[in-house]
Formats: structure tokens, C-alpha cells, sequence
């Protein structure tokens, strides 16, 4: 007789689902994936063009260490399934009175082009910073970001063992405030500012030790041969090889709990038996009841609000002209207070900072003349029923581009446009915020909820859960989700047994038998 296996269930095929799913295969569960749209990926998402799929979330592979460990965990290499491409150049900047710079892979290029803009002593306040930052990323990562449950006494406990952290802490500045202090240069405050909406916040009031994004970056920037999505196919298709089961276009409407644990998943013509659930959507779906009742208490309601930001998203194919741009090119707006002031009131500034990804530059060939790009306007998170859309984004966007001399042939249609309404309805109970809970705030980051809840057998992995935000993030949560899963059912004597383990029932005492909606692929 074999044994029977634990029976995980994975509701979400985002990058923190995708990364639970395949580690628990690898460790022998039973692992089903429920996806409510067609593709793996979740925020990882494209649209299609005339030059092809057209990337409209992450674009570049940063922290690329968490992937190779997570390959290496289910005894792959990454270098054997993705092809990447690290690039030498990791961001260009414009501002409108014609300054430009160019942040680079080599941190002495990148200090050599700060002085070129702006002088000697812009320089070694840059050299300064990226010191600061390298120390609390070095700083933080076990304790916090690797850490499946981080507490803040344990934090505390570290930073008395490392008192040199406070100082570069700013425990009593906001970033804005650090940054401000820090550069004498305004325009490298503003720029190094605009990592606190890398995880959905404002300078203004996320907390300084923000500033350790920069040295994520700095670490490496990777591209993916044929796009971002491929990243979440090539775990998908490893997940699948060693045994996890997934169904797309399938609608989960609630987890059903027996005994006091979650027993069980239900979607609109299937009735999955579970040993353990991953909820790998954003929290705030189970606060607002969106999986049943049961589920409603296990996340508290201050791990997921305030809301991060959302934004206003073009992805397209165009022939450009104008400024010569790299596979990241950032245009400034000119004042970066009252853009986000802005923002916190709810509204789109009139005077926006705009970030492209030319998608088809930075692969180590020619681009061709038809090119992918993708928009990202910073954006407020919604809780309306309709959005202004294109009336209002396209010629926010466009005509702040051509105040720069950038142009677009064809200019992009209404279609190629997401916006905050639009993610609102791809990933429902979100309020269209990207970044799941704010990181405004110093103790933002122990607000979050981490993969254990408050509802035995229901753990949570993706951004809106620890350690947050961004592809490296979610991948971590995916880690942290396995973890805990594994260590609380090795502690479990006993769990509910069904003549088919890892099966599924298409009829139950509340649901009518009917053919599914989903597809294994």
C-alpha cells in the first residue's frame, strides 16, 4: 500500500504560488493550482501586439540569487531553463531641463557619469548612499526578509548587536526626508526617492530604510530571453514535471474548513480535499469574505490596509522618436512633492514621473523598428465602479513625453491601456493596488501578514504577504509558505484521508455535479 500523500491545494498561479507549488511537489505533496485566469503568472501578465506579447508588470529580474536558490532547492539550474541577460546599463534619467544620467551595472561608472552631471561632490554623496544602502540590504536580509516570521524584538535584538544599522537607519525620517538630507543634489533625491513606489509607497512617508532597494538594483538587473512570462512558464512547467496538477479559468468561491482547519477548496465545479491551503491572491479578498466566511478571520484587517499604490499601465508596439532610450528610461516630472502629494489625495498628478521599459532593448541585439513598450504611470488605488481610463491617462502621459521630445508611431490605442480599474477586476478585492498593504510607515513591514494565518491549514504567499512586493519578494513568500506547510504537517499526526488522495469531488452536498470550467495543462 503506498503512503498517502499531503494534499496541497494553490489557489493562484502568481510567482508566490508558483514557487510554493513547486517546492512542495518536490517534497512529495500532492500539490492541485487553481488559477482564475488562462496563464501562470498573476501580475507577471502580457498583452498581445503586432510585435508580440507585450509585457505589462515586472520587467527585469533583480535579486537573481533567490532564483537560482529556488531552482537549486528542486535540483535544477536556473541557466538551464532561462536564458538571461545581465545589463551593464540599469537605468537612464531625463529631466525637462535637459539633464540626463545613466545609472550603470559598474558602481564607479555609475559615480563617474553622477560627477559628470553634477559635480564632485555629488559624486561622493552617491558613494556615500550606496554604502548606507549596502549596509542595511546586508543588514535586514536574514533578520527580516528571509525571515519567515520577523518580530520586532528580534529586530530590535539585532540592531543592538549592530548599532552602526541606526544611523543608517533614519529611524525618524521618511526617505524623502533621508534623501533630502543626504544629497545636496535635489535631482538625486528625486531619483533615489522613486524606489519607495517599487513596492507601492511615496518618499514622503515610507521609512528610510527604503533605501536598501537601491542596492537590490544595484546588485544586477537581468532581462528574460522572450519576455518576462517566461520566467513563470519555465516554474510552471518544472512544478508540473514533478507532479503539481493545475487548472485555469477557474473561479475559487470559498475554503471550506472541518475539524478547525482548511479541509477543502471550492470553485464553481469542483470541490478540491485539502491537507493545506496557499492563498495566493491578495489578502485583502479573504478580509472582505471573498473565500467564504470561514476565511474572512484569518487575516486581520490592519495587514492589509492602508492600500499601496496602483497604476496607470500602457503596453504596445511603436516606432519611437525623439530621446534615445534603454531598456529602462525614467522622464522626471519637476516636482516630485506635489506629484505625490497628489497621489495621496487620490488623484493622478498633473505633473507626473513616468517610467518606459523598452522591451526590446538591452537583449544584446539590434531592436527592430517596430519595438515593444511598456508605461507605468504611478497611480491612487480605487474603490470606484469606473475610471476616467484614456481620456484622462493618454494625454497625461503623452503629452508630458512630448514636452521631451518623445513620440510614438502609431500612437497606442485605448486597448493597450490598464489601469487602476483594470487590476482591480484581475485580481478582485485588490482596490487595484498593486503592492497589496502600504509600506508607509516604520512598522510597515511587521504589519504585513506572513504565510502562517490565523486559520490552521491556510498560509498565504505573494506580494501582499512577507516580505512583500516585487518578483524576489513573492518568491520568498513562496518559500516561506513551503516551509511552514512542511514543518506544521511533519508536527500533524493524522490527516483526513479520501480513496483518491490528491483527487478532487465535482459534486458535493452544496454543489451540483456539472463539467469543469478549468483545463489541467
Amino acid at each position: 500500500m503506498t503512503a498517502v500523500k499531503n494534499r496541497v491545494v494553490v489557489i493562484g498561479a502568481g510567482i508566490g504560488g508558483l514557487a510554493a507549488a513547486l517546492r512542495l511537489a518536490h517534497a512529495g505533496c500532492a500539490v492541485t493550482v487553481l488559477e482564475r485566469s488562462g496563464t501562470p503568472g498573476g501580475k507577471l501578465r502580457t498583452l498581445p501586439s503586432d510585435a508580440g506579447p507585450v509585457d505589462t508588470g515586472p520587467t527585469v529580474l533583480t535579486l537573481r540569487h533567490v532564483f537560482d536558490q529556488l531552482f537549486a532547492d528542486v535540483g535544477e539550474r536556473l541557466d538551464d531553463h532561462l536564458a538571461l541577460n545581465r545589463q551593464t546599463l540599469l537605468a537612464r534619467h531625463y529631466w525637462s531641463d535637459g539633464t540626463n544620467l545613466d545609472l550603470d551595472a559598474s558602481p564607479d561608472q555609475s559615480a563617474r557619469n553622477i560627477e559628470t552631471a553634477f559635480g564632485a561632490k555629488a559624486r561622493s554623496e552617491f558613494e556615500s548612499f550606496s554604502n548606507k544602502a549596502e549596509m542595511l540590504f546586508d543588514g535586514f536580509d536574514l533578520p527580516m526578509m528571509r525571515a519567515p516570521e520577523p518580530s520586532v524584538k528580534g529586530l530590535v535584538r539585532h540592531v543592538m548587536r549592530n548599532p552602526a544599522l541606526i544611523p543608517a537607519m533614519a529611524p525618524l525620517k521618511t526617505l524623502a526626508g533621508m534623501l533630502n538630507s543626504h544629497f545636496s543634489e535635489k535631482k538625486l533625491a528625486q531619483l533615489f526617492g522613486r524606489y519607495a513606489t517599487y513596492v507601492g509607497g511615496s518618499p514622503y512617508q515610507s521609512p528610510a530604510i527604503l533605501g536598501l532597494i537601491w542596492h537590490a538594483e544595484a546588485q544586477g538587473v537581468w532581462t528574460v530571453k522572450g519576455g518576462m512570462h517566461q520566467l513563470a512558464r519555465t516554474i510552471e512547467t518544472l512544478a508540473k514535471r514533478k507532479g503539481a496538477t493545475f487548472h485555469y479559468n477557474v473561479d475559487v468561491k470559498r475554503i471550506e474548513s472541518q475539524g478547525g482547519r482548511a479541509a477543502y477548496v471550492t470553485a464553481s465545479s469542483m470541490r478540491v480535499p485539502a491537507d493545506a491551503v496557499v492563498f495566493n491572491g491578495d489578502p485583502q479578498a479573504l478580509v472582505k469574505g471573498a473565500m467564504g466566511h470561514t476565511a474572512q478571520q484569518a487575516v486581520p484587517l490592519t495587514a492589509t490596509s492602508p492600500r499601496s499604490l496602483s497604476a496607470c499601465v500602457y503596453a504596445f508596439a511603436a516606432e519611437p522618436q525623439g530621446p534615445d532610450l534603454a531598456h529602462h528610461t525614467v522622464f522626471f516630472g519637476d516636482d516630485p512633492r506635489a506629484e505625490f502629494d497628489a497621489l495621496a489625495a487620490g488623484r493622478l498628478p498633473d505633473d507626473p514621473s513616468l517610467y518606459i521599459c523598452a522591451q526590446d532593448r538591452g537583449t544584446g541585439q539590434p531592436h527592430p523598428q517596430n519595438e515593444r513598450f511598456e508605461i507605468i504611470l504611478n497611480a491612487p488605488p480605487t474603490t470606484q465602479p469606473t475610471d476616467a481610463g484614456d481620456a484622462t491617462c493618454h494625454p497625461l502621459i503623452f503629452n508630458r513625453l512630448r514636452q521631451f521630445g518623445l513620440t510614438f508611431s502609431p500612437t497606442p490605442l485605448e486597448r493597450t491601456l490598464s489601469t487602476p480599474l483594470t487590476f482591480q477586476r484581475l485580481f478582485p478585492h485588490s482596490d487595484g493596488a498593486l503592492y497589496g498593504r502600504s509600506p508607509h510607515g516604520m512598522m510597515a513591514a511587521f504589519a504585513r501578514p506572513t504565510a502562517r494565518t490565523g486559520m490552521t491549514g491556510l498560509y498565504l504567499a505573494g506580494g501582499g504577504a512577507h516580505p512583500g512586493a516585487g518578483l524576489p519578494m513573492a518568491a520568498l513568500s513562496g518559500k516561506h509558505a513551503a516551509d511552514t506547510i512542511l514543518s506544521d504537517l511533519a508536527l500533524t499526526s493524522t490527516f483526513p484521508q479520501t480513496d483518491m488522495p490528491g483527487g478532487m469531488s465535482t459534486g458535493s452536498a452544496t454543489m451540483a455535479p456539472g463539467p469543469s470550467r478549468s483545463s489541467a495543462s
